[in-house]
């Protein structure tokens, strides 16, 4: 067969391929209208409101005037000439560095502990897990403010050993520490993702290093730790990503105070919006939010290749 017989051969071989890769994009009906609840949603919820708060940053929108293009000067004004601002980043940057790591740290060994085989571990799980359905609420925080204030449960527990308390959410050196110990409070979801992390460590990891003389202490930093560091990686993205959203239990325990000590960002952001109605501002606020979160979320990413290990389809470990 000579070279011109065979290039249209070539051509017609080819032809149903290009045909079939282009199929692949022609979704039947019956698939859109299956994801269409959800698409509409991230459309008009999600989508469309980053958008035009994106649109909204670079203007001055008050809701009592026209809208006015200011092009960055909120943006200006925010890292030149705001000292609030300042003062909200250090207040939650102190938050998420403390509650972050003090909240993964008690779900963790809460799980440890309930990994167990005793008898009615299941009620326990459950009882130790309720508070994480109801910690964010308001009534809890209005609960942790009677508790927490001069008159408090917490000031009658130190009352019978002897001990002074205080207003401990109207002192600025110990307002921000009660909300943090809220937040740790709160610790059920990371407990029970950290518990079905211990659940897929295979038992024979433990049984070997005992023979070999490991002690507790050894298997949990050269087998649990590296076994559980997926888990403790998703858990440290989500606890800084909900850390830096915190609001509900500044606002209502503390309302920012005293002396601004638990003025976190979100409270900044909400009075710029809610009380000033400073749209515009309040929403270059949101975007800079936005990006704090991506650069530490970054970070993290970045150093877990030195510190997160997953397993590999043949049995061994590798570094992500």
């Amino acid at each position: 067969m000579n070279r011109t017989a065979a290039a249209p051969l070539t051509e017609a071989k080819a032809a149903p391929k290009r045909r079939s890769f282009l199929k692949r994009w022609d979704a039947p009906i019956a698939g859109y209208l299956f994801i269409m609840p959800w698409l509409l949603g991230f459309i008009g919820l999600t989508a469309y409101p980053m958008i035009l708060s994106l649109y909204y940053s670079f203007t001055d929108y008050t809701l009592m005037e026209p809208m006015q293009w200011v092009g960055l000067r909120n943006y200006t004004k925010i890292f030149t000439a705001d000292d609030k601002f300042v003062t909200s980043v250090k207040v939650t940057f102190m938050y998420v560095l403390a509650s972050v790591p003090l909240k993964l740290i008690v779900a963790l060994l809460v799980a440890m502990l309930l990994n167990r085989a005793v008898k009615g571990i299941s009620a326990y799980r459950s009882a130790i897990y309720f508070p994480s359905l109801i910690g964010g609420s308001i009534a809890v925080s209005l609960l942790w403010s009677n508790m927490f204030g001069v008159d408090g449960f917490f000031n009658k527990i130190l009352a019978v050993f002897g001990i002074q308390g205080k207003g401990w959410i109207t002192d600025p050196h110990t307002a921000l520490w009660s909300l943090i110990l809220l937040t740790v409070w709160q610790f059920g979801s990371s407990m029970v993702i950290f518990l079905a992390g211990l659940k897929q460590i295979p038992s024979d990891l433990y049984e070997a290093s005992s023979v070999d003389g490991a002690g507790k202490l050894v298997q949990f930093f050269k087998i649990t730790l590296p076994m559980l560091s997926p888990t403790l990686y998703f858990n440290l993205i989500m606890g800084v990503i909900n850390a830096f959203q915190m609001f509900t239990s500044a606002y209502v325990i503390t309302n920012g105070g005293p002396m601004n000590s638990t003025f976190v960002y979100a409270m900044y952001l909400y009075e710029r919006a809610f009380s000033r109605y400073q749209l515009g501002y309040a929403s270059a606020l949101a975007w800079i939010m936005l990006l704090m979160i991506v650069v530490v979320a970054a970070v993290i990413a970045g150093t877990s290749k030195y510190w997160v290990f997953y397993e590999t389809e043949t049995g061994g470990r590798k570094r992500k």
